[in-house]
């Protein structure tokens, strides 16, 4: 047996095997440039292991481009008490850095929220409203406490109000504390970031400090499939803003919608690290947005046909994908077909593996890990937890072994993000006790929304 099958049994996965793509298929239309693989190009006829199926999308270099989307950005700052001095004064410096990436035609509003939102900045031209943006950031003081729901719902109002389906339609919220105004749980942001994303509008999130809630901050962010970020120094701040910026502004494609039908008896069984609606055979996904010089995936699990398959060819799934492109401001497709060679060869099967897929796939299966990780610690079962995250390294060090090495090697960045996260997870597992803990979750939660979503910084 490969080392790639006996690890995946570690954590009571099926066998790691798939199928490619026909000759390595991939289909381009207007922008975007869709790619559909399998974890193996050859399926055991008498295996019941999963297969997983890997789709990419990239859209094509469009970074020289003079011509971008233009930018309608509410920024929504926490004032409460807990933001006074050095944190708010970081705050400051990192939105009129942020300001400095915008072009006069951009939209931008400001809301500063504590136990009462202010609009201190009404949405506006950017052109125009300029001098009076930079002196509402420079009025910003910290008292009372935290209404963080209210202050992100006036955001999402902000950017409504100029909404386009050809413009990048965002909220950036910086917060240190917890939400003790109005709805609080994590659960009701995460509602509050889908119905922000049914409108077209993201939601990035930026937690600073030790004190914040990062599941609340996290879930907000994915529900609308914006970023996450973890920020502990104060001094930090100005970088991060100018990348969440720099993000914003090199958004090529947004309104994504992936429809997968499989096909010959292949069973859906879920997407790895996504929120997706599975109806019998088919698979419906939605991404918010897709940066011009950053390639996402999905990973999807399926099982193979239940009743026998004999030797040859098999049609596995078709993939359609639409989306609004903001160069055209027109909508678009891009398809793709995925077969399977069913063999009675075990052997031929196992050396069909696919390394640059399943690379992908160990990271998802890892941040899973991850996350059962933190789980087990949040009810106190320390010595489970860091059993979880050892047992991870083990994993993900032999995994990165056995693809990054040999004929068709998982590509270099690949292997580095697994060797990254191996690196994190016995990092993570010497930091579970003490005030250590609430770092390492706070890192945890970063990476784990990182990895899903292949966050761009």
């Amino acid at each position: 047996m490969s080392p790639v099958r006996t690890l995946s049994s570690l954590f009571g996965l099926a066998a790691l095997c798939g199928a490619v793509v026909s000759s390595g298929l991939e289909a381009r239309a207007a922008e975007m440039q869709l790619g559909a693989e399998l974890g193996h190009s050859v399926l055991d006829t008498k295996s019941r292991d999963r297969v997983y199926l890997r789709l990419s999308l990239k859209t094509l270099a469009a970074q020289a481009k003079e011509r971008r989307a233009p930018i309608n950005v509410a920024i929504v700052v926490d004032r409460s008490g807990s933001m006074s001095g050095e944190r708010l004064a970081a705050a400051k410096k990192g939105a009129h850095a942020a300001l400095e990436r915008l072009g006069s035609d951009d939209i931008v509003s400001l809301v500063s929220y504590n136990h009462e939102v202010d609009v201190l900045q009404k949405a506006g031209r950017f052109g125009s409203e300029r001098s009076a943006l930079e002196r509402a950031i420079d009025k910003l003081e910290a008292s009372g406490t935290t209404a963080l729901y209210a202050g992100v719902k006036e955001g999402g109002e902000q950017v409504r109000a100029f909404r386009s389906d050809v413009k990048v339609n965002r909220v950036v919220l910086l917060s240190d504390g917890l939400a003790n105004v109005g709805p609080s749980t994590p659960g009701e942001l995460a509602s509050l970031g889908r119905e922000l994303a049914g409108k077209g509008i993201t939601v990035s999130t930026i937690g600073l400090g030790l004190e914040y809630n990062e599941d609340l901050m996290q879930r907000l962010a994915a529900a609308s499939d914006g970023n996450h970020v973890f920020v502990e120094r104060p001094s930090d701040l100005a970088e991060i803003f100018d990348r969440e910026f720099g993000d914003a502004l090199s958004i090529a494609a947004r309104d994504i919608t992936i429809t997968i039908e499989c096909k010959s008896g292949f069973t859906p069984k879920r997407v790895l690290g996504r929120e997706a609606e599975i109806s019998g055979s088919r698979i419906t996904l939605k991404l918010n947005q897709l940066q011009a010089d950053n390639e996402r995936y999905v990973v999807v699990e399926l099982d193979p046909p239940s009743s026998a398959v004999s030797a040859g060819d098999s049609e596995v799934a078709s993939v359609d994908v639409d989306y609004l492109s903001l160069e055209s401001g027109s909508r678009a497709s891009a398809k793709a077909g995925v077969k399977a060679r069913f063999t009675d060869n075990a052997k031929d099967a196992e050396a069909s593996l696919n390394k640059a897929v399943m690379s992908q796939v160990t990271e998802q299966v890892a941040t899973e890990n991850s996350e059962r990780a933190v789980e087990l610690r949040d009810k106190g079962d320390v010595t489970a937890a860091r059993k979880v995250l050892e047992d991870n390294a083990m994993y993900l060090n032999k995994q990165k072994s056995a693809l990054g090495a040999g004929a068709a090697a998982a590509p270099a960045a690949s292997i580095s993000a697994l060797d990254q996260l191996e690196s994190k997870s016995r990092e993570a597992a010497n930091n579970l006790e003490g005030e250590s803990w609430e770092k390492t979750r706070k890192v945890m939660r970063h990476d784990q929304h990182k990895s899903k979503v292949q966050q761009a910084y």
